[in-house]
Formats: structure tokens, sequence, C-alpha cells
């Protein structure tokens, strides 16, 4: 017995046809817009390389511009047939090709559920990605004059002021490392030798942040320098007092960011799998309902139309013989080559 019948007669299946055409053409709107996506989280990876050392993954927005184009692609089609099966003289050429049309179908279906997967679990890896590329960005921010590293500090001052954050973890990450070059150290100055000296690894360390960090929101003039310093500034204590810079690291702020553009494109390639799944139900009841019309030569006759020719027991359980089939004729075949060998 047939799985889910439904009677059709005419109307119904213009009706049909009508709408699965207009689901069609929606489902090739959706395609377009994860394309778009695609090219997008693509240049907004490729906009801050440099602060991911170049090693981000570019395999999620490479394949979401791949599955954009085989939804376009395989709706279209689908939009055609729907189109044609209101037209006796049309439909019968793309019958052959239907079942092999829904077996890709399915594939596809595969391949979207792993593509949204994998917008939600690679961003652990962009998170890594993120983490060591930041590192690396805040100590090459002073190599201002050496090759391949010249933009480091522009690159990542603009990503601090964007992004309203400073540093890798914090802004004490900036306390961490020599963020100015030695080239615009005064070397004869007392203060500027003792810091030098003091520092087991000879480096300029100092308890101050880029002009990058600074918060345009706070009523107070940026204290950038001496952050720690109470003494340092007129009724200051950075211990209890808000401070006037970005507070929250840039690793955070970048991953949340990614990550919401992840999670939406992964919510838009859950809902497309329902609406192929719509799609594919909708085509295989109008393909059968055409079929099993009681007078071929009346299109106004009455048919029925299902989803699977039998119960899903039966359906599995016919697959998994013909599975085995294969794997029993494989089996002799390789036989009869090592016999003949």
């Amino acid at each position: 017995m047939a799985f889910m019948p439904i009677k059709f007669d005419l109307p119904k299946r213009v009706k049909l046809a009508q709408a699965l055409w207009l689901l069609y053409w929606l489902s090739v709107m959706v395609g377009i817009l994860i394309f778009s996506l695609g090219i997008f989280f693509k240049i907004e990876l490729r906009k801050r390389s440099e602060i991911m050392d170049n090693n981000e993954s570019h395999f999620v927005p490479n394949l979401l511009i791949l599955v954009g184009l085989l939804a376009c692609g395989l709706n279209a089609f689908g939009g055609k047939v729907c189109h044609d099966s209101l037209d006796p003289t049309k439909f019968p050429k793309w019958k052959p090709m239907l079942k092999h049309y829904l077996l890709i179908c399915c594939g596809f279906n595969v391949l979207l559920v792993v593509t949204a997967m994998l917008c939600f679990l690679m961003q652990f890896a962009l998170y890594l990605t993120l983490a060591e590329g930041l590192r690396n960005g805040i100590r090459f921010y002073k190599d201002t004059d050496t090759p391949g590293r010249c933009f480091m500090k522009r690159t990542l001052d603009m990503t601090q002021i964007e992004f309203r954050c400073c540093g890798n973890n914090n802004y004490r990450d900036w306390f961490e490392i020599q963020w100015i070059s030695n080239r615009y150290l005064d070397m004869s100055n007392d203060e500027v030798k003792d810091r030098l000296l003091s520092n087991v690894e000879g480096k300029y360390l100092m308890d101050s942040v880029p002009f990058s960090c600074c918060n345009p929101g706070s009523p107070r003039p940026c204290i950038q320098h001496h952050l720690t310093n109470n003494s340092a500034h007129y009724d200051y204590d950075h211990r209890i007092e808000e401070l006037n810079i970005w507070t929250r690291g840039c690793r955070e702020s970048l991953v949340a960011y990614y990550g919401g553009i992840m999670n939406s494109i992964g919510a838009l390639v859950i809902v497309t799998v329902f609406l192929e799944s719509l799609d594919m139900a909708g085509l295989k009841y109008l393909t059968t309902a055409l079929e099993t019309l009681t007078d071929p030569d009346n299109p106004e006759s009455e048919s029925e139309g299902w989803l699977l020719e039998k119960g899903v027991k039966e359906t599995f359980s016919d697959l998994l013989a013909k599975l085995k089939s294969l794997g029993k004729g494989n089996q002799v075949e390789e036989g009869e080559e090592g016999q003949a060998t």
C-alpha cells in the first residue's frame, strides 16, 4: 500500500503545480541569498586576513557559494518541470529524468545539512585562528618598517576602533609587549634607559595602550598612558573607576561578529533544508498524480498521488535488499577476476 496517498482531480493538480512553481522560485531566491552570503563571508574573512596570520579557512564560504549555485540550478529546473506539468504535450519529456532528479535533490539536502553543521562547528577553529593571529599581530604592531608587516599597525588600529575592543584578551595584553618601535624612543633619556635595562629581554614595556583603544563616548579625555598609576592622573583610581578605554578583547568581539554571521547563515541553510523537502514532497505528489490518471486521454480524470509507492518499512526493506544484491554482485566479480588471474 502506498505511503500517504491523496486523491487528486484536475483543479487540485493545477493548484499543486502552481503552488510548487512559486515554491521552487522562492527556493531559487534563497539560493541566490546563500550564494551572496557566501561571497560576503569570504570578503569579511579576507578583510581581516592579516590579523589571522593568513591562516583562515575559506572552506565554509566556498561551500556556501557552491550550495547557492546548486540551489539556483536545481530549483530552476524543478520550477520548469512544474510549469510544463500543466501541458500534456510538454510533461512527458521530463518524466524519464524525474527519478534521477529527486535522487540528486536528496543528495543535495544531505549536503545542505552538512553545510549547516559546518557553519556552527567551524566557529571553534576560527576562535583559535583569531587567538593566534591577534597575539602575533600585537607583537608585530611596532614593525611599520618591516616588509610584510608594514600595515599591521593600521589593521589593528582600525579593528580596535571598528569593533570597540582592545588587545587580544583585554587591554592588559598591551602591557606585556613593546608596541613602540625603538626608532621612536629617545635612547639618551634616563627613563627610557631604565625601562629597557629593567626588563630581562631589553624591551620597553609600559602600562599604556594605543590611541585606538580609547572610548570616544567617555566624557573624560582619554587616559591611555600610565593606566595603573593612580598618582599620574587627577581624581583617578584604576581599580574602581570605569576606564575610558575599551575593556573588551578583540578576540571576543571578532568571534562574536563572525559567529553571528555563521549562526545566521546556518539557520538560513536549515530553513532551506525544510524548503527543499517541501519541494521534493510536492513534486513527488504531482508526478505520481499525473502518472496514475484513471483515463490518460482525459486530463480531467481523477488520480492518486503518494510519497512512497509502498509503506516506509517495505521501502527500506527493498532498499536494503538492493544494496545487498549490489554488494554480492561486486564480490562475485572480484572472485571471477581473481580466478582469471
